[in-house]
């Protein structure tokens, strides 16, 4: 690809978005940067080391500086040489299936909340963006860090259908969890990220809405590549 393209896929979670978004830039050849989990990444960190976590009230009146907290946290991502596929790295060490735990999502619209945090994250997510054409998912992405993306794309789908996916997905990794309890999960996540002051979740004004409560991942990735096509054709540039 000789031209410049951004791809922004924001959406709810469980919603398939880094799956959709991984594969689309496999396809396209060029990179992918999952955004959520970074965030992960340093909800793990405040896990591990036991630091207290805000919730939506507390936020309101927390003073704490957050940044020699930020400044002990080195977040990147690598090719792993076994699977081929990208996996983040929290201090050097491979995290990629701890972030996934239930421990991480109960509390990660809590940390990704934090002004601090969101500031932080937001300003490596663009250092990204500076290195040439890429496909990045998260909540914020076409509204916050790429505005001006070629292309937007906000994923949802039925929250129960969302849920049965990850609950799934958390059973085939060996997490004996409830569904109910990953219900929950997602409904909760979906008002936090929807209602934090800073960088909410919300469709971009010029993003495409992807419903695919009843798609598979063939069908979701033509979909999108469908609405990539006339971007190749006449050359993407910024």
């Amino acid at each position: 690809m000789s031209r410049k393209l951004i791809v922004a896929i924001d959406g709810y979670s469980s919603c398939g978005k880094s799956t959709v978004a991984r594969e689309l830039a496999r396809r396209l050849g060029i990179r992918y940067i999952d955004s959520g989990a970074m965030y992960r990444a340093v909800t793990l960190y405040f896990l591990r080391n036991a630091l207290p976590i805000p919730g939506p009230v507390e936020l309101l009146s927390d003073k704490t500086d957050y940044a020699p907290i930020l400044d002990k946290i080195l977040i990147t991502f690598r090719v792993n040489p076994n699977s081929g596929r990208s996996e983040i790295l929290l201090n050097g060490e491979p995290v990629e299936d701890e972030i996934r735990t239930m421990d991480v999502s109960n509390q990660v619209s809590h940390v990704s909340a934090i002004p601090q945090v969101r500031h932080r994250m937001v300003d490596l997510q663009r250092e990204s963006g500076e290195d040439g054409s890429l496909v990045m998912d998260g909540r914020d992405i076409g509204t916050t860090v790429f505005p001006h993306a070629h292309l937007k794309v906000f994923m949802t789908a039925d929250p129960k259908i969302r849920a049965q996916r990850r609950h799934e997905e958390l059973m085939a990794k060996g997490q004996n969890t409830e569904f109910d309890s990953v219900l929950r999960n997602v409904v909760e996540r979906d008002h936090e990220d929807s209602h934090r002051q800073e960088s909410p979740l919300r469709k971009a004004s010029d993003a495409i809405v992807l419903d695919n409560s009843h798609m598979d991942r063939e069908e979701q990735i033509a979909f999108v590549l469908e609405r990539i096509k006339p971007l190749l054709e006449v050359g993407a540039n910024v």
